[in-house]
């Protein structure tokens, strides 16, 4: 199969190129397309073989559901078996935007969608590509992250192409994308909502919506659990990059000499080593490879950049990569649940 890579610009979008993705999703087809948070790699949610086609595309396990993006409220309501008032209200405040819903689903969403759950994963993504591709379709979009299972997410039309091509027929190169990091994922399910899934959207900003407790799952900071997952990326190791990743935990002084004394110590053995840095702290490293992921006050830089950052770090041929934690006040949270899976859970406190 060939891919072929169409732009887009998200100003002036073309409908006949629109038209061609289109017409592939509505045929049960596959197209790679951009959001605000990752790029997604799009099927018809509602057919069953579409769905499959996702899994097999990016070698994904089965059990690992997808999220099915909307272009309007009442596509939810028309998926779902029921509509907590909490929907209405979360849709009112974050809707187009970087939050996945979580409700009981109805028949019309086969269990090949929602990775054999009765629940539903849904979002309405904030990028005029994306929303434009839904309503051309007619078609509600189940799309997880455009890569290959487990590797960085994409965050430029380029990496999805390095992973998919010739796995799907459509990729949309709308640009890089303005997030970097997917979806707060929140599930409406239990009694007291849940998030299952750090993102942009916080639990403080969640709360002040709802008026109530948001409580945070225990299972996203610590390693996975062996539970059936709720959620995309709950259960597996994800956005790992090829060479081992260690996250190195502590005060900034400390974790520089640290870093520095492992990176000597992985040099002397002929190995090739690479470290996350910031702005602030660049120049202190003697690795092969540095690279910047920004600065540490620019909470946004730092998720923007994470996943292409690991992705050059693919290109550079390194051995193991050390990188500092970023416990930023708003973000780090969905930040470090990022890094904590790419890094397989490894943590080095000093």
């Amino acid at each position: 199969m060939q891919t072929k890579v169409v732009k887009i610009d998200a100003e002036q979008i073309d409908t006949d190129k629109m038209e061609d993705a289109a017409r592939i999703i509505a045929d049960g087809g596959l197209v790679a397309f951009p959001t605000e948070t990752v790029y997604g790699l799009g099927a018809d949610a509602l057919h069953s073989e579409a769905s499959k086609k996702i899994y097999a595309a990016k070698g994904r396990p089965s059990d690992n559901p997808l999220i099915v993006h909307i272009s309007k409220f009442e596509d939810l309501e028309s998926i779902a078996k029921e509509v907590p008032e909490q929907a209405r209200k979360l849709s009112d405040a974050f809707w187009p935007g970087p939050l996945t819903m979580i409700v009981w689903k109805n028949e019309k969403v086969p269990y090949e969608t929602t990775g054999g759950m009765d629940t539903v994963a849904i979002r309405m993504p904030n990028h005029p590509i994306a929303l434009r591709l839904i309503e051309q379709s007619g078609c509600l979009i189940a799309a997880p992250s455009a890569n290959t299972s487990g590797k960085p997410s994409p965050t430029e039309a380029q990496h999805v192409k390095g992973d998919l091509d010739g796995k799907i027929p459509m990729i949309l190169d709308g640009g890089p994308v303005g997030i970097g990091i997917e979806s707060t994922i929140i599930d409406l399910t239990e009694d007291t909502p849940m998030i299952l899934r750090p993102g942009y959207i916080t639990k403080e900003m969640l709360e002040e919506v709802l008026g109530e407790e948001v409580k945070v799952d225990p299972g996203i900071i610590a390693s996975d659990s062996l539970k059936k997952p709720k959620a995309p990326g709950m259960k597996y190791k994800h956005y790992a990059p090829k060479a081992d990743l260690v996250l190195v935990d502590g005060a900034s002084e400390a974790v520089t000499a640290k870093i520095n004394e492992l990176v000597k110590e992985k040099q002397s053995q002929g190995l090739k080593v690479g470290v996350i840095a910031t702005d602030e702290t660049k120049a202190s490293y003697e690795a092969d490879v540095v690279f910047s992921i920004g600065a540490r006050a620019d909470e946004d830089a730092i998720a923007k950049h994470l996943y292409k950052i690991l992705r050059e770090f693919d290109d550079s041929g390194v051995d193991a990569i050390y990188s500092e934690s970023f416990a930023t006040p708003r973000i780090g949270q969905a930040i470090m649940n990022r890094l904590l899976k790419a890094a397989g859970h490894q943590v080095l406190t000093v």
